[in-house]
């Protein structure tokens, strides 16, 4: 069994180039779909829970709808964020985490105390780059 283990090891890391330009192929696209712009801050806010698209739109400063609309269909394509529709009058869209994507909370949460601990505050003073909590109206 620890042959076989050692063996995938071989395998795995004699088909990847070495070179700095370089990640497994896993690691490469979780990068590229986390490093997106306005996606850490869309998962930050759904941490705290199911939010509705207009209340993400405020919950974010400087989020257009496009913009929004584009990534969370990323999201929910990857099986991070799930789609609920409610069929009742006026019609809702509301957005959740999966499993999937509360499993990035610790991940989530030590980018956001190393920023706080090597980021200079912003001009008002403030390190928060997300509307408040009571922007959720």
């Amino acid at each position: 069994m620890v042959v076989n283990r050692f063996r995938w090891y071989i395998r795995f890391v004699n088909e990847y180039d070495e070179g700095e330009s370089s990640l497994c192929p896993t690691v490469q696209a979780a990068f590229d779909l986390l490093g997106k712009k306005w996606t850490g801050l869309i998962l930050r806010r759904l941490l705290a829970g199911p939010l509705c698209f207009s209340e993400l739109v405020r919950a974010v400063s400087d989020l257009s709808p496009r913009m929004l609309a584009l990534r969370v269909k990323e999201l929910e394509a990857a099986g991070l964020v799930a789609r609920t529709v409610s069929l009742d009058a006026p019609v809702r869209v509301t957005y959740s985490l999966t499993s999937k994507g509360k499993a990035l909370e610790p991940v989530m949460k030590g980018i956001e105390d190393w920023a706080r601990a090597w980021n200079p505050p912003l001009e008002d003073g403030s390190n928060d780059s997300v509307a408040p909590a009571s922007a959720l109206g």
